[in-house]
């Protein structure tokens, strides 16, 4: 017989106590009393065997190393912080404003925080977590499991002791579109405009987001658009990372939306591809700031740079230059007529060919991946996958599902059937593990265990698979200082320091007039050279960045000719760029050092303030923070 309840049509707490009641003496929920979206919670809530009357915070879970659980999700905190201090100015005063990470462990509670103790809510603080499986219904874990905004009211959560609180939980997501997080308001009482809550915690959220694809892609440009003006800079407006060569590195669900494609069919795509017909001229425009519009085969939108990288704004319209990617180098031809660098790739070939690992050192931009990828096309795998990894891009909360993968269920908010990690993919192929210095120190014990063992367990499978992969590090850092400083492990640094190739700065070289003939070849697919003053400027500079900013310089240059120009001068610079090469010629001292007392002086000026420091440099308090740690290390 199903079970009858007495409503009380004004009093939702005495409703959900008469469910719960009921659920005590009959062992069932009854049905149609509750909101379909709670009444399913509620089963789950069933289904995980938890009680709906838990008076006190017994049994709950807490992260047994709270620093390490925030210094892994460090991208997210950062990108949240500033939403976080909005919200608590706008709506702390009447209730609690809670960040998430994607397994539902709480990362911060700010506002109204004496109703911890009051309400007796000790086990609501950072590193507690509040999954739906260990707390049935409440905001946070149900919106990770729905993976949508949700809204609990009062009387709607699960454990009887929650019962008098209303609360709003909206998901964070990465550019990928995986969620990463999860922002929560929760009040005391029944939420009086629950929409108005919901709205400003889906703008927050989209602000943070918004955050992430700059800190994600930290070198790379980041833009935003819509259809209309007015939404730049809203909830609703599209984002995409752009790589320096114009490759859709990533986009979010309001982009795909805007632009009729699913992230599958976008990411990948070229930027020349979306924007059409005078797209050179359009982002060398976009890229000088301010907004710009564009129509597209998908009609006329409207387009900001939110991150331009230094690279990017120095060569105009390097996105999306006309030059078709160039194709895989062979060893002889990147090591040209340097026998020194010739015989180290020699000896790197036979390395990897007698199983043994290459750990590729060098500045950044020196072509580390370009060597990496040289010698897998070289080797008897050249069949098989290369898979790169880039230990600094990928936050440290999401570093070890990225390598490892995991099974369907593994966590909550992972994906459905679970993600192949990048080491599997990687199988009878070669793996690429760029930056290995920067991999945090948690990650490197499972890494020298897989080195070792050749075994590879996704996160939530028991059992261990068997991997056979060839494998390539680099790193810009000095690994034996890392080392003695006790943040990289010596016994994985011997494990990976089998052939050590040293690749030489752009400075260093005696070939850099051949070099720029060779790469304006590629780049341009015709013959196309340089007058001596523009040669003799290029000759002089110091390049910082190396190969890199040598191929976005040249880019650049090429999309400045008109038709039918076979030779470059200093008339295909643009201003900043010229002002740039004519600055920066070669000079003694460290450009470590010049760049971290910079920022010195900017915290300095700023009395320690980061954030404002972080605004007066241009970079976000994520990059700085890591400038920080590279630069110091």
């Amino acid at each position: 017989m199903m079970a009858q309840i007495t409503t009380t049509a004004n009093d939702p707490l005495q409703e959900a106590r008469q469910v719960r009641e009921k659920l005590i003496s009959d062992g069932q929920l009854p049905q149609g009393v509750l909101r379909e979206e709670i009444d399913a919670s509620w089963r789950r809530s069933i289904g995980h065997g938890l009680s709906c009357i838990d008076q006190e915070a017994v049994g709950w879970q807490q992260s047994n190393d709270l620093e390490v659980l925030l210094a892994n999700n460090r991208l997210l905190i950062d990108a949240a912080t500033p939403e976080l201090e909005y919200l608590v100015s706008q709506q702390g005063k009447g209730g609690l404003i809670i960040l998430g990470n994607a397994d539902a462990t709480v990362l911060a509670v700010e506002g109204q925080t004496e109703y911890l103790k009051t309400f007796g809510l000790l086990d609501l603080q950072p590193g507690a977590c509040w999954s739906e499986s260990l707390r049935g219904t409440n905001a946070l874990g149900t919106a990770l499991v729905e993976a949508r905004p949700t809204l609990i009211n009062r009387g709607e959560h699960y454990l009887d002791r929650l019962s008098r609180f209303s609360c709003t939980s909206v998901p964070i997501k990465d550019p990928q579109g995986r969620v990463i997080g999860v922002l929560d308001l929760t009040r005391d009482g029944q939420m009086a405009q629950p929409q108005d809550s919901l709205a400003t915690l889906v703008l927050a959220a989209s602000n943070i987001e918004s955050r992430l694809f700059g800190a994600f892609y930290p070198e790379q440009i980041v833009l935003a658009f819509h259809n209309r003006q007015q939404y730049l800079g809203s909830a609703w407006h599209g984002l995409l990372a752009l790589s320096l060569d114009g490759e859709v590195l990533a986009a979010n669900e309001q982009a795909c939306g805007l632009l009729h494609l699913s992230r599958e069919a976008l990411v990948g795509r070229r930027s020349a591809d979306l924007l059409g017909s005078g797209s050179v001229q359009f982002m060398a425009r976009l890229l000088q700031g301010g907004v710009s519009s564009q129509q597209t085969a998908k009609g006329e939108f409207f387009f900001k740079a939110l991150q331009i990288p230094r690279c990017a704004n120095l060569s105009g319209a390097v996105a999306v230059a006309r030059a078709p990617v160039p194709k895989q180098q062979s060893l002889e031809q990147l090591a040209g007529p340097d026998t020194r660098l010739a015989r180290s790739l020699r000896m790197a070939q036979q390395g990897l060919a007698g199983h043994l690992p290459v750990l590729l050192l060098g500045e950044t931009g020196t072509g580390k991946e370009v060597v990496a990828r040289a010698l897998h096309q070289a080797s008897a795998r050249a069949d098989k996958p290369f898979v790169a990894v880039n230990c600094a891009a990928i936050p440290e909360g999401l570093i070890e599902s990225e390598l490892f993968g995991y099974r369907d269920g593994a966590f909550t908010g992972s994906r459905k059937g679970g993600v192949v990690g990048r080491l599997m993919q990687a199988h009878g192929g070669t793996l690429f593990l760029d930056e290995i210095g920067d991999m945090p120190l948690s990650m490197q014990a499972r890494l020298l265990r897989v080195l070792q063992e050749r075994k590879v367990a996704p996160l939530g499978a028991g059992e261990e698979q068997d991997i056979d992969i060839a494998v390539i590090c680099a790193t810009h850092r000095d690994l034996k200082r890392l080392v003695q400083d006790k943040s990289f492990r010596e016994d994985l640094y011997y494990r990976i320091n089998g052939i050590n190739l040293r690749l030489p700065a752009l400075r260093e070289r005696e070939d850099l007039a051949g070099m720029i003939t060779s790469m304006l070849r590629k780049l341009a697919g015709e013959p196309v050279s340089v007058d001596k003053e523009l040669g003799d400027l290029l000759s002089h500079y110091d390049w910082p960045g190396n190969l890199r900013q040598l191929e976005m310089v040249l880019r650049a240059a090429l999309a400045m000719r008109e038709s039918g120009e076979t030779v470059l001068s200093i008339e295909h610079l643009t201003d900043s760029l010229l002002e740039e090469l004519s600055s920066g010629h070669r000079q003694s001292g460290s450009i470590r050092e010049s760049e971290l007392e910079l920022i010195r002086n900017s915290l300095a000026r700023h009395e320690g303030n980061v954030s404002a420091a972080a605004d007066s440099l241009g970079i976000s308090r994520a990059t700085l923070y890591r400038k920080l740690k590279q630069l110091r290390a």
